[in-house]
């Protein structure tokens, strides 16, 4: 963009582009906005005008961002928020706020957690919205980076790894993590498994077929750089990326898979399961929530953090485990 167009340029303008990007969808962008869909398109095409590109162009029921489009919106959003917070740094009352977030989790996690912030939205912020998405990957960075999620909550070791590392070099971290809770991973099996009943052994755990959740679709997990420590594998002829995909899979099949304890009676067949401790040790898996620094301060983005906090926290929002252990 040049001097000229700068000195003239309606920030209204990036209001709208901020928006469309967040949306994706010109009618969804212009109800956030509170304006009628040819307004907001007429915004868009003044803003091509100026910067001399197509920003967006429509696909199916919405429209994608042209690469200066994705180059540009990080920018943008980061200096809205900017001047948001430097005229109205308090501006965020819960009972009255319409925010809305963009959180990414696996549906395991989302089990735990979504139904007790739902509770709390609720009572202290009823015109706050929610969107979850689908953890895809264990490294969430560029998605908080792009400003296309507000927070991950997951398992994320090889990122927690990385940003120790930066953080020592770094006065300003460009990202942020707080523990939240601490998974416990079990093996789960069809109740009429043939290694449902007695103590499960490494060795029949090793023998038998396993199903994997992973979210790169590669198959080999914490469970299986366990084994390696102990110089033994297992094989894994199935991977899928959720959970309770997962538990309807060995519900009617002789694989063997991992889930969360906490989970099982959300797969919606936990009394067609039997679960067993793991027959080895296994890292703890801790569970972070991370976020970009540009919330840091934000009042908004704190309320959002101290209640998932509170709800990761709250045992009573966990779905009951219907199956049980199995006879020992």
């Amino acid at each position: 963009m040049n001097e000229l167009n700068f000195r003239t340029l309606d920030l209204n303008l990036l209001r709208v582009f901020d928006e469309v990007m967040a949306e994706r969808n010109l009618t969804r962008a212009a109800q956030r906005l509170a304006m009628t869909q040819p307004a907001v398109s007429n915004a868009l095409r003044r803003l091509r005008e100026l910067l001399g590109d197509e920003l967006v162009q429509r696909s199916g029921y919405g429209v994608e961002p042209t690469p200066r489009a994705l180059m540009l919106w990080p920018s943008v959003r980061d200096a809205l928020r900017q001047l948001r917070e430097a005229l109205a740094p308090g501006d965020f009352d819960p009972a009255l706020a319409q925010n809305a977030f963009v959180l990414t989790m696996a549906d395991a996690t989302a089990a735990k957690v979504v139904p007790g912030l739902m509770d709390v939205l609720a009572r202290e912020a009823p015109g706050v919205t929610l969107r979850v998405l689908p953890l895809t990957t264990r490294d969430p960075r560029s998605l908080l980076e792009s400003g296309e999620v507000d927070l991950a909550i997951g398992h994320f070791p090889g990122v927690l790894a990385e940003l120790g590392a930066q953080h020592l070099q770094e006065s300003s971290p460009r990202f942020m993590v707080e523990r939240l809770y601490d998974g416990e991973y079990v093996v789960v099996m069809r109740k009429h498994h043939p290694l449902a009943r007695g103590q499960l052994s490494l060795d029949d755990y090793c023998a038998a077929r396993h199903l994997l959740v992973s979210f790169s679709g590669r198959p080999f997990g914490f469970v299986d750089e366990a084994l390696t420590a102990v110089s033994r594998k297992r094989r894994v002829v199935l991977t899928v990326n959720q959970f309770f995909t997962a538990g309807l899979v060995v519900a009617s099949s002789d694989l063997l898979t991992v889930l969360p304890r906490h989970f099982i009676g959300g797969t919606g067949v936990a009394d067609q399961l039997v679960w067993r401790n793991l027959p080895l040790d296994v890292p703890t898996v801790h569970v972070d929530a991370l976020w970009h620094r540009q919330h840091q301060a934000s009042n908004a983005h704190r309320w959002l953090r101290e209640a998932v906090r509170r709800t990761a926290q709250n045992t009573r929002h966990a779905p009951a485990v219907a199956a049980s252990q199995g006879p020992a």
